[in-house]
């Protein structure tokens, strides 16, 4: 590898800067970026001897996300760990198993199959906003994270309220809301601190709550085999029913490991994003005003694809993920066989990472990359090089449309019903939350009440149309 530009390898980064990459990541990566560019190599934890790569231009990222799988791919072998998700999830899978569970998994994420949940994404959204009490103060993240939870649970596990959906809230909760996300993250990211002691050490609940969850998730699969009913929308059970090339259904492993990693992948990513997007909305009050003119604007019976396809409030979820997105980097790729990108030549065996927030904080790219400005996006189309908070190639992430339209649907429905204010001024800071990057105190708002009824759009009960009141 031609190294004659490139940084200091991993072996260089002291304690401090792991430290630092722990507590303040994004700091780290933009020191690094403004000191030797978009190329640097960089630290991958938990395997010293692997040198990783971190590419923050269009040009590169290209070659990344297009080049054939025979030269760079993904997966364990590109150093991916997945503790809680295991081995057969699709983000730990290469090559053909990789492209065998992909095709398996699309279908529930079809844009005709994901609008029937459209009127469950309004009965939650509903459900968790009639608890809010006029001039209560709440955090938006908690309140997005029980929204997206309940979305999982009932569009993706299919689960009916009872002991086993109760448990299982239970458990994944904790897992998601840790007692201390900083040493579990910690934890994580340094394998050699991974030791199992009981259930009182960090590693050993870690592993009982593992454990807890697959009893669970396979109890509800068993379950589910015995009494098939092909008239169910649930994500898992079209994936139950989906077959191969070669007419072989998942296993329940493969389904286990699939289920985890929607739940994690879908969970946590889309409320940090609602936060983020409510924060900005009310941040900076004429785009809440634009946005309720559009929304506003609309027919008395309105589609929902019209509701999707609203161009303002599409700019705003788009910018809300550019600026900061949830994972900083793309799933990581290695070199297979010899890889020039730019002046720069990379071996087998090194770890090339698309970074995403460096790539969306491109001046030449994005001007006034701190600013929140979703006419941007109504400005110009961007190329999925320079724009992929999903990440891209073949390892875009599979619930990329579900997100966006899960964002869609809530901020449309709240910004209709109610009005909120923020806490304070205070600007709001990003911080890590485990892997993902998060609002500090998860933006704190206060309900100021309901919007007048004749101002309000809204999803009936019973049909997948908006009405507005008169």
């Amino acid at each position: 590898m031609a190294t004659t530009k490139l940084p200091q390898d991993s072996h260089n980064f002291s304690l401090l800067q792991k430290l630092q990459w722990i507590t303040k990541p994004l700091e780290v990566l933009e020191t690094q970026a403004q000191i030797y560019g978009d190329i640097f190599t960089f630290p991958f934890f938990g395997d010293s001897n692997i040198p990783q790569i971190i590419i923050s231009n269009p040009e590169g990222i290209q070659k990344i996300f297009t080049a054939d799988l025979k030269q760079l791919d993904s997966g364990n072998e590109a150093g991916i760990k997945l503790p809680l998700l295991g081995q057969h999830s699709l983000l730990a899978l290469s090559g053909e198993q990789h492209r065998r569970q992909r095709k398996l998994l699309m279908p529930p994420f079809h844009g005709e199959r994901m609008r029937a949940y459209g009127e469950l994404i309004q009965k939650i959204t509903e459900q968790v906003t009639s608890k809010w009490e006029i001039d209560q103060t709440f955090s938006v993240r908690s309140s997005m994270q029980a929204i997206s939870f309940e979305v999982i649970i009932k569009a993706v596990f299919g689960l009916e309220e009872g002991s086993r959906c109760e448990q299982l809230k239970e458990v994944l909760m904790e897992w998601v809301n840790p007692k201390r996300p900083l040493l579990q993250t910690i934890i994580l990211m340094f394998p050699i601190l991974q030791m199992d002691l009981g259930s009182w050490s960090p590693w050993g609940r870690f592993l009982l709550l593992r454990q807890q969850m697959d009893q669970l998730i396979y109890a509800e699969i068993r379950e589910r085999r015995s009494k098939l009913d092909p008239s169910r929308t649930d994500i898992l059970s079209l994936m139950m029913a989906a077959s191969d090339d070669n007419g072989e259904q998942m296993t329940d492993v493969e389904l286990r490991d699939e289920l985890m990693t929607l739940l994690i992948a879908g969970h946590e990513t889309t409320a940090t994003s609602l936060a983020w997007a409510f924060y900005w909305i009310h941040h900076q009050p004429q785009i809440r005003a634009k946005l309720l003119q559009e929304l506003d604007s609309l027919g008395d019976y309105t589609d929902l694809s019209t509701i999707l396809k609203l161009p303002y409030l599409n700019a705003v979820c788009k910018e809300t993920l550019r600026l900061y997105p949830v994972t900083m980097f793309a799933l990581p790729r290695v070199v297979k066989s010899r890889l020039q990108i730019g002046d720069y030549q990379f071996e087998p065996g090194t770890i090339l990472s698309a970074c995403i927030y460096l790539t969306h904080q491109r001046e030449d790219l994005y001007p006034e990359p701190k600013q929140f400005k979703p006419e941007r996006f109504l400005e110009h189309q961007f190329s999925p090089y320079e724009y992929l908070p999903f990440g891209g190639g073949n390892r875009r992430c599979l619930g990329y449309a579900f997100a966006e339209f899960e964002m869609k649907l809530v901020l449309a429905n709240i910004l209709c019903h109610w009005q909120l204010v923020l806490a304070d001024n205070k600007p709001v800071k990003p911080v890590r939350k485990g892997l993902l990057i998060a609002p500090k105190d998860g933006v704190r708002m206060v309900v100021k009440g309901k919007r007048p009824e004749n101002q309000r759009v809204f999803q009936t009960a019973s049909s997948t149309k908006w009405r507005k009141f008169r």
